[in-house]
């Protein structure tokens, strides 16, 4: 414990406020007051009840309303939970749900002589909202077919169940860490919960003949987990659990918030120390890391039907954006009590499962009113889509962004429709990351962006490439600060080479390995998405300019920026730019000359600007061509 002591010390010259503010009250002081506080009205809270405390119980003061958490371990809710919430929902909180990333669900608009009553009646169907928020552990969560789905080798609830019993209502466990702890655990091959997304990461492996977890530890918004080269049977891993937030308790950092997470630990005294640590804890020896088993992908994505190994089948309702309502969720509960087991299971995606369907119901749940409802959103631009709440509804979003979300799925379906084909893209209001933009296939962050007369407007970041493997891949900024009503349209040509190139049944993620990054740089990306934007959209010019299918560049930027160049200028004037591109470089060739504005002669709807571009890409002397696609993109702002 050496090494975890003198780290401590290192980092303990000094707390943070919230560690001053927890120092004030026990949690479950506060929690035994809400009669009192909800009779007596925002006169009987305390800053630092609104500001602390009662988010340990999931209530988040928003100044005229509260949100209000509920836990949904697994995110499995019976018959009567679902009807619960949706009952709550509508008579309390403007009939408004949102289903989030923890496969939970939030309350809103509820208002504080309501709270009281509102935790009561949740209460009474055994759904808690403890240790939801701030420094607590939240939602433990899983595959949604968990014990269903043919891929599930260990059913991870019963686990789970332990899991949370070292800390679930035990006031002893009620806000002690130094930051939030997020927990994952999966017994299946697909990855339905971004499994390497968590501070504790539970992934499915065998060792030896024997089926368990490898650990993966570290994870926060930007970063995947690391592996702790450990493995872990069914019966350790509660014991493992606890000695790991035990350490985490006493050691973890309390003074720079935003450097508070149990990766900062891990940084400064190295993922080892810590497993040495933990072995001691728990007095068990562990095993190192079998071979994990879980897929890059959920193998049921891309479909809202997925047949069980029972024999029946599981509907898939899309909700757009998790933004639900209590009518609906009641409706929701009825259609699974009518035709199903009664059952119903949110998911990492924002979306809900209908289980265990009879396969001879399952025509009579389609025309239900509740999935014939949503049957309008089976397609791959919502099925695969996360979105967290915006400016709407939280103080730190930049951007609507559950709107914009919802706005671009129309916009890409109506342009662009796929078939047999799934693309993940997730939507983050702002740099806090909550929609996990950064392990999507495309990801946006909304920030605020300039039009050319200098308007200020929301838009986004666009990010490409992310992985939800266990190599951990975070996507790279493909555009910064982009109109949300420029970059639909970038977006849209990324998906039509996705649309022409794909192979049979290939993931967005897959192509993008297979073909997109693998021949072209993030800076020749963003260029084509840039110039098809500008000859297409703007300029009506109707030509889409394409990618190679067997480019010759081979990410090489300079060159990248030259075979553009000679395709742009194919495909605008209708002539090659050159008579041979074959040792032009070494003069072997003489070129035919070019004046700047003859693109724009020989095709008056080109811009000069635009042809001084493709002049400079493909400038008959090297020295003088330019060399980064940067520049090029600063110069098509004039466009």
């Amino acid at each position: 414990m050496t090494i975890l002591e003198k780290a401590l010390e290192a980092r303990s010259k000094k707390v943070n406020k919230v560690e001053t503010t927890k120092a004030l009250k026990i949690p479950m002081d506060v929690y035994a007051k809400l009669e009192e506080i909800a009779a007596g009205g925002y006169e009987n809270l305390a800053p630092e009840d609104s500001g602390y405390f009662l988010k340990c119980f999931g209530l988040f003061d928003k100044g005229e309303d509260f949100m209000l958490r509920v836990r949904v371990p697994a995110g499995q809710l019976t018959y009567e939970q679902a009807k619960r919430i949706g009952e709550v929902a509508k008579e309390y909180g403007n009939d408004y749900i949102d289903i989030t990333t923890r496969m939970q669900v939030e309350l809103r608009y509820l208002q504080i002589a309501d709270i009281a009553k509102v935790l009561a009646s949740l209460k009474e169907v055994d759904l808690t909202t403890f240790q939801t928020g701030v420094d607590n552990l939240r939602n433990i969560v899983t595959d949604p077919l968990d014990g269903i789905a043919y891929d599930n080798i260990i059913e991870t609830m019963p686990i789970i169940e332990k899991l949370q019993d070292v800390f679930l209502e035990n006031p002893e466990w009620i806000s002690v860490l130094p930051r939030k702890f997020n927990t994952g655990i999966i017994g299946s091959l697909s990855n339905s919960c971004n499994i390497f997304g968590h501070d504790c990461n539970f992934v499915l492996a065998q060792k030896e003949g024997i089926f368990g977890f490898n650990i993966y530890l570290g994870a926060r918004v930007g970063m995947q987990a690391k592996d702790a080269n450990l493995f872990v049977t069914v019966e350790e891993a509660p014991r493992f659990y606890k000695a790991l937030l035990e350490l985490f308790k006493t050691y973890g950092y309390r003074d720079n918030r935003n450097k508070n997470r149990l990766i900062f630990l891990i940084n400064d005294i190295g993922m080892d120390p810590l497993i040495d640590a933990i072995k001691k804890e728990s007095g068990l020896t562990f095993a190192t890391a079998g071979t994990t088993m879980v897929q890059s992908q959920n193998i049921a994505l891309g479909s809202n039907k997925v047949l069980g190994r029972n024999g029946k089948m599981n509907y898939k309702i899309i909700i757009p954006s998790g933004i639900f309502t209590g009518s609906d969720m009641m409706a929701a509960a009825q259609s699974a009590n009518t035709y199903g087991d009664g059952n119903i299971r949110l998911t990492y995606d924002q979306n809900l499962y209908i289980v265990n369907v009879p396969t001879e119901n399952l025509s009579a749940l389609e025309a239900s009113d509740v999935v014939s409802n949503y049957a309008k959103f089976n397609n791959l631009y919502f099925a695969d889509m996360i979105a967290c709440a915006g400016t709407a509804t939280c103080s730190f979003g930049v951007i609507p962004n559950k709107p914009d979300a919802i706005e671009m799925a129309h916009f890409l379906n109506s342009e662009v429709a796929i078939e047999n084909a799934n693309v993940r893209m997730n939507w983050s209001a702002c740099p806090k990351g909550c929609g996990v933009h950064g392990i999507a296939d495309i990801g946006f962050e909304g920030c605020k962006a300039k039009l050319s007369d200098g308007t200020r407007v929301d838009g986004v970041h666009i990010y490409l490439g992310g992985k939800i493997t266990r190599e951990a891949k975070e996507a790279h900024t493909l555009h910064k600060a982009l109109p949300i009503t420029e970059a639909k349209h970038h977006v849209k040509y990324l998906l039509k080479t996705y649309a022409a190139y794909k192979q049979r049944g290939e993931t967005y993620e897959a192509f993008d390995d297979r073909f997109l990054s693998r021949n072209y740089s993030f800076q020749a990306l963003a260029f084509f998405t840039k110039i098809n934007y500008i000859i297409n959209d703007k300029l009506g010019l109707d030509v889409m300019f394409e990618l190679e299918k067997e480019p010759k560049s081979s990410k090489r930027e300079e060159y990248e920026l030259f075979t553009f160049g000679l395709q742009l200028f194919k495909l605008l004037t209708g002539e090659k730019r050159f008579e041979s591109v074959v040792g032009l470089e070494a003069s072997k060739v003489r070129p035919r000359k070019i004046k700047r504005d003859e693109v724009t002669k020989l095709n008056p709807k080109v811009p000069a600007k635009l042809s001084e571009v493709i002049y400079n890409m493909t400038h008959e002397k090297k020295s003088e061509r330019a060399s980064v696609f940067s520049e090029l993109l600063v110069a098509l702002k004039e466009v």
